[in-house]
């Protein structure tokens, strides 16, 4: 993985010395708070509904145990004894003090992690696929280009007031793995005709009060040429993008207002002046960053079963099924350490967990760790003849639950618990509907399926491309969850359509179990839940959910009463 150099290292100490200086003078009343906000944004700091929360960029997921463990010290001496993984790769601390935060940056420093760029009008984490590197159907990995957008973009004087927020994602395996499309630009690694390397690029793509899918832009860019035309892309949109309204501000309402075909005029004519200029990526500047992605010392081993070595041990197998992925290198897998344990929120990991995995790295997974953007977290290079030892480790700890891909792997926004913008809260809704479906033989006839769930329409728990999406609203004061279903993310990415009227929290695992009770009903063989909802449309599944009244004696119960 990517190390500081003297500069980067020089870089983020000057930064955490201004902004020290900085918190030290709001303290003291020498910056008013409508002073302060941009300058701690810029360091990845909001108020939040109780409290300040940090958020801290992992940039495309990737982590060492030592970084995973300055988390688990960060999270018991400035927080509460816990984080949260979002789906962005970053790690969210939501109880911090403002005189702490300096001594967290400089605590994160010391492990080669910093929070810029976590907030404000700039480019974001740069995200990927938490298989990247590992993955059997792999063209070639894309951390080294996610490295290379990363620092382009950090401090980059020319974006670092953008009309919104900015957020790129890469992915370099057959199957979309990093939900391109539906970011501001997606990136998929392709091999041309002539068995060359480049990118298909796809912009426009993102959730919010506007969902929409990215639109192609350029079906073979060649890979040296990524820096200039992402930036060809960016200036248009610097230059063109709406300030005048921050919910109209984001690229996708750009390309809608001119089209497709006249963004990519303009992109194409930008990138004319910066085609084979000084960033055009040479083949020396990619080795070097290459050269951090080498794969790791890999035994040779003989590929073989783990199931048929505990044939009847079924909880086992259950985990081999759910929680662990092919790996490129015979004899090793990836592992998927689930952070969806039943009564737990979706993403949250305590100090001991993070420790906990920081050690399992090392012992198993040559010491890395991935973050997933479903929040769960990967050992990507575990051999498989190792593979039942760690699950009876990580089953002590309540990082074993086989739910990957299940209705219970819950992508979950901290919600109204925690976040001034949410409408209604999320994690009650996601614990309620664990607790009503905490059944692993149910969960895993029922098949693969994605609940996404969001406190409000920032759509931070991505719910507009969940199988089933759950979506907090605000009506005169109360909070109600409105439903759509059909959504999906990767290859064959689209948004969900929303079924109807919105529900009162305690309605809300009746509402799943009612849209199941229709898919088990009119499912074909191996047919997902999303397939058979695409296959028939929202009508059947309607008409069922809302057929007679879910509370008791038709009453509707609010979320407040339920909690």
């Amino acid at each position: 993985m990517y190390q500081y150099d003297q500069y980067d290292h020089l870089i983020v100490r000057e930064r955490i010395a201004q902004y020290r200086d900085q918190v030290q003078r709001r303290l003291n009343d020498e910056l008013s708070e409508a002073e302060f906000l941009p300058l701690r944004l810029q360091n990845g700091l909001y108020m939040q509904r109780h409290a300040y929360m940090l958020r801290i960029a992992v940039p495309y997921g990737l982590l060492s145990s030592k970084q995973m463990r300055m988390f688990a010290h960060i999270a018991r001496k400035y927080d509460r004894g816990y984080g949260h993984f979002t789906t962005r790769q970053n790690i969210q601390f939501n109880w911090v003090e403002l005189e702490q935060t300096p001594d967290i940056l400089s605590d994160l420093a010391s492990v080669e992690m910093h929070a810029i760029q976590t907030s404000g009008n700039c480019i974001r984490n740069v995200t990927s696929d938490e298989f990247a590197g590992v993955a059997a159907d792999e063209i070639i990995d894309p951390r080294p280009y996610a490295e290379v957008l990363r620092q382009w973009s950090t401090f980059h004087p020319e974006f670092i007031a953008l009309p919104r927020k900015f957020k790129v994602a890469i992915n370099g395996a057959v199957e979309d793995r990093a939900a391109i499309a539906i970011h501001d630009i997606g990136l998929t690694v392709v091999r041309n005709e002539a068995g060359e390397i480049g990118f298909k690029v796809m912009v426009g793509g993102g959730m919010g009060r506007t969902p929409i899918i990215g639109s192609t832009i350029r079906e073979f860019l060649p890979r040296e040429h990524l820096l200039t035309y992402v930036e060809a892309v960016m200036r248009v949109y610097n230059q063109y993008g709406r300030r005048d309204n921050k919910y109209k501000a984001r690229i996708k309402i750009l390309l809608k207002a001119v089209g497709v075909e006249e963004f990519t005029r303009q992109v194409e004519e930008e990138w004319l002046d910066l085609k084979n200029s000084a960033q055009t990526l040479t083949e020396d500047e990619m080795e070097r960053i290459i050269a951090y992605f080498k794969p790791h010392a890999y035994e040779t081993l003989a590929a073989i079963d783990p199931a048929a070595e505990h044939a009847d041990n079924k909880a086992f197998g259950n985990w081999l099924k759910r929680n662990v992925k092919p790996h490129k290198v015979p004899g090793y897998a990836a592992v998927v350490l689930s952070l969806k344990k039943t009564g737990v929120p979706p993403g949250d990991a305590t100090a001991a967990q993070m420790d906990f995995m920081a050690d399992l790295a090392d012992r198993y997974s040559f010491g890395e760790l991935r973050v997933t953007h479903e929040q769960n977290i990967v050992l990507a290079d575990v051999p498989q003849s190792k593979l039942f030892a760690l699950w009876q480790e990580a089953k002590a700890l309540g990082l074993a639950t086989p739910n990957i891909g299940l209705l219970t792997d819950m992508i979950c926004c901290p919600g109204g618990d925690f976040c001034s913008l949410a409408n209604a809260k999320s994690i009650p809704i996601a614990s309620a509907i664990a607790e009503r479906f905490d059944h692993i033989d149910y969960l895993h006839d029922i098949g693969e399926i994605e609940l996404n769930i969001s406190g409000c329409i920032n759509a931070c728990g991505h719910h507009h491309v969940g199988s089933i999406g759950v979506l907090g609203v605000d009506k005169d004061g109360a909070e109600w969850y409105q439903v759509s279903i059909g959504g999906a993310q990767g290859n064959h990415a689209a948004i969900g359509k929303i079924i109807g009227p919105s529900f009162s929290a305690q309605q809300m695992p009746e509402v799943i179990d009612r849209l199941l009770q229709v898919y088990v009903r009119e499912r074909s063989d191996e047919e997902r839940f999303v397939d058979t909802v695409q296959r028939l449309g929202v009508t059947p599944f309607k008409e069922f959910v809302y057929a007679t009244p879910i509370a008791e004696a038709g009453r509707l119960i609010g979320e407040d009463e339920y909690a």
